[in-house]
């Protein structure tokens, strides 16, 4: 099952930063009007625990901390960062990171590597066996990375179910707009 799930994450993946490229560099000219810098590159917990840069359009003010979402002060949002978190197209250049192998498009969010009880629960719940993904379960469940344990558990339990037609429902369901990204305080 996994080679087919990365099979259709390539597709997936290849299709969409092929004819998403005119959005793709719109967004980035308007990003670069924004904050002067488009793109947010962060080092991220990936597969077997191993780093790999996360690539997301800014969303934030250059000078806001690096601490997950949920830490960080929604005034450091910018009126086009705010845009595109409700829009989820802030998360489109994480098809590069699928394409690479790093994420897959339905697997547990990545998180910093300063989040150490996440981490923990995660370790125990043999959540890094999987990529990591840009939408899952926790994600349509509305639950983030503030809420540790219920993350990781929600995790496990979908790598437990995953199977094909449950990455297309996963897919569809944030298609749709189901679900939110990382509150911010």
């Amino acid at each position: 099952m996994a080679k087919t799930l990365r099979f259709f994450d390539i597709l997936f993946a290849a299709s969409g930063l092929l004819f998403g490229l005119p959005i793709l560099l719109l967004l980035a000219l308007i990003g670069y009007w924004d904050t002067g810098s488009p793109l947010f590159l962060q080092k991220r917990v990936g597969y077997r625990g191993r780093p790999f840069v996360l690539i997301k359009f800014r969303t934030m003010k250059l000078d806001t901390a690096w601490v997950a979402s949920h830490l960080a002060d929604a005034s450091s949002i910018t009126p086009f960062g705010l845009f595109l978190r409700r829009t989820k197209l802030d998360e489109l250049p994480q098809l590069w990171n699928v394409l690479t192998g790093d994420m897959s498009l339905v697997g547990p969010r990545p998180c910093l590597f300063s989040q150490h009880e996440l981490i923990q629960e995660r370790s125990k719940r043999n959540v890094y066996n999987a990529r990591p993904g840009i939408t899952g379960l926790a994600q349509l469940n509305n639950i983030d990375m503030s809420t540790p344990e219920l993350l990781a558990e929600m995790d496990q339990k979908m790598l437990a179910e995953m199977a094909v037609p449950t990455y297309f429902r996963y897919l569809f369901l944030t298609v749709l707009g189901k679900g939110s990204g990382d509150r911010v305080k």
